[in-house]
C-alpha cells in the first residue's frame, strides 16, 4: 500500500497522439489537470519523470488556523471596524460584476446576510454543502455581506453572485487535494477573486505518523519533506494560472498568513507565512488590531504578509443568523478579498473598451493603494508588507 499523492499535469506537455500524428509541443500557457493516485515510492519517482506532470506531493492535512480567542467585543452600531478601516463606506464602488469564491467551510446560504445572492456551491469534502462550523459564513460575510440589524458588515456588497467550495469537512479538517481541486474549480469557473482563510496541518501530520508508530523525529521529517514538495506543486499550480492571463482575465488568489505567532510571550516567536499563503502568485495577508487608536500587528499573525487588514474584533455573519466577532487572520483575508473586488470593477470600468481587466493588474493596483499610514510607530514591515489595504476612492 503506498502514500496518497496529488499529481499535477500540464496537459500541453502531455503527448496523448496516435502513432501517425503530431504531437502537441506546448509553447502555450500551461493547462492544469489535477489526479489523486495510490503510489509506491518507487511508482512516484518514475511518475514524476513522465513530461506531462509539473509536481507531484504527498497529501497532508488542512485545516482552520489556530483559533485565537479573545473577550467580546462591544458590538458596532453603523459599520464593522474593519469595513471602516479598508474605506469601503467612502468608495464609489461596490464590487458590483465582480465574481469572488470562498474557499472554506461551506455557507450558511440562509442567512441574511447573503439575502437576494446567488450562489455556486461545490463540496470537496464528501460532506454535502452547507456549513456546521460557521468560519466560511463569517469569512463569507466579511467579503459580500449585505447589512444585518442595520450593521454594515461586508466591504463589497454590490456582488450578487459568488461561488462557494467547501474544503473542510464539518468536523473540522481537510486535505490538501481537495483544497487544490477548490482553486483549479474556481479559476475554471471564472473567479475575479480566490480567497482563502485555510491553512496546512503540519503537526497533524506529525501526529498522525506518531500515532502509526513513528519516532517523533522521523514523522517530523517525513511532514517537512511533504510540506515541502507541496509548496512546489502550489507553486506550480500558480504559475499556470498566472500564465492564463495572457490569454484571458486570470483570477487574484488571497489567503491567510496563518496565526501561529506568539508576540504576547516574546515580540521574536513569529512564524513565516504559511501555506497556501507561502506559494508563490498567492498574497498573504497579515492581521491588524486597534491600539490607542494606532493600526498594529496582532500577536497572532504571522509574518512576512504581503498586506495586511482588520483580524481582531470582527464581526460577520454568525451561523444561524446575526452576528458574532473573530479574531484571526482568517478574518483579515477577506477583507483583502472584499478590496480586490472592488478594485477589480474600478479596473473593468477604467480601461478602454477594448481591454481586458487583468489579475497582475489588479493585484499592483491594490498593492500600490495599500497604506503604512497610521501604523504604531514601530511597526515592523515585514509583518505589514505593503500596508493596510485600502478601496478605491
Amino acid at each position: 500500500m503506498g502514500d496518497r499523492y496529488t499529481v499535477l499535469r500540464d496537459l500541453t506537455r502531455t503527448f496523448t497522439a496516435g502513432p501517425l500524428e503530431a504531437r502537441r509541443t506546448g509553447g502555450g500557457p500551461g493547462e492544469p489537470h489535477l489526479e489523486t493516485l495510490d503510489l509506491s515510492k518507487r511508482e512516484a519517482r518514475a511518475l514524476a519523470a513522465e513530461p506531462g506532470v509539473a509536481a507531484l506531493a504527498p497529501t497532508m492535512p488542512i485545516g482552520l488556523p489556530i483559533d485565537v480567542d479573545g473577550d467580546e467585543p462591544p458590538a458596532p452600531t453603523d459599520v464593522t471596524w474593519g469595513v471602516a478601516a479598508v474605506g469601503a463606506p467612502g468608495s464609489s464602488r461596490t464590487g458590483e460584476g465582480s465574481l469572488v469564491a470562498v474557499l472554506d467551510s461551506g455557507i450558511d446560504a440562509g442567512h441574511t446576510a447573503f439575502a437576494g445572492m446567488e450562489f455556486v456551491q461545490k463540496d470537496f469534502t464528501g460532506d454535502g454543502n452547507g456549513d456546521k462550523r460557521g468560519h466560511g459564513t463569517h469569512v463569507a460575510g466579511t467579503v459580500f455581506g449585505r447589512p444585518v440589524e442595520g450593521i454594515r458588515i461586508g466591504v463589497a456588497p454590490g456582488i450578487g453572485r459568488a461561488l462557494i467550495g467547501k474544503v473542510i469537512r464539518d468536523s473540522g479538517g481537510g486535505t490538501t487535494d481537495a483544497l487544490l481541486e477548490a482553486i483549479l474549480w474556481a479559476a475554471r469557473e471564472g473567479a475575479d477573486v480566490i480567497t482563502m482563510s485555510v491553512s496546512f496541518a503540519f503537526t497533524k501530520a506529525v501526529e498522525e505518523d506518531v500515532a502509526e508508530g513513528l519516532p517523533v523525529f522521523l514523522a517530523t521529517a517525513r511532514a517537512l519533506e511533504a510540506y515541502r514538495a507541496n509548496l512546489r506543486l502550489f507553486d506550480s499550480l500558480m504559475r499556470m494560472l498566472a500564465e492564463r492571463s495572457a490569454v484571458d482575465k486570470g483570477t487574484l488568489v488571497i489567503a491567510a498568513s496563518g496565526n501561529s505567532s506568539m508576540r504576547e510571550v516574546n515580540p521574536a516567536f513569529e512564524v513565516g507565512a504559511e501555506l497556501p499563503s507561502a506559494a508563490d502568485g498567492v498574497l498573504a495577508v497579515g492581521a491588524l488590531q486597534k491600539v490607542d487608536g494606532l493600526l498594529d500587528v496582532t500577536r497572532f499573525s504571522n509574518t512576512f504578509a504581503d498586506v495586511c487588514a482588520p483580524g481582531k474584533d470582527v464581526f460577520s455573519a454568525r451561523l444561524g443568523g446575526g452576528l458574532s466577532a473573530k479574531n484571526g487572520t482568517s478574518m483579515a483575508a477577506p477583507h483583502v478579498a472584499g478590496v480586490a473586488a472592488l478594485w477589480w470593477e474600478e479596473l473593468r470600468d477604467a480601461l478602454p473598451p477594448a481591454s481586458v481587466a487583468r489579475a497582475s493588474m489588479v493585484a499592483n493596483r491594490l498593492l500600490a493603494a495599500a497604506t503604512g499610514a497610521g501604523f504604531v510607530p514601530d511597526a515592523d514591515l515585514a509583518d505589514i508588507g505593503a500596508g493596510l489595504a485600502l478601496c478605491p476612492p
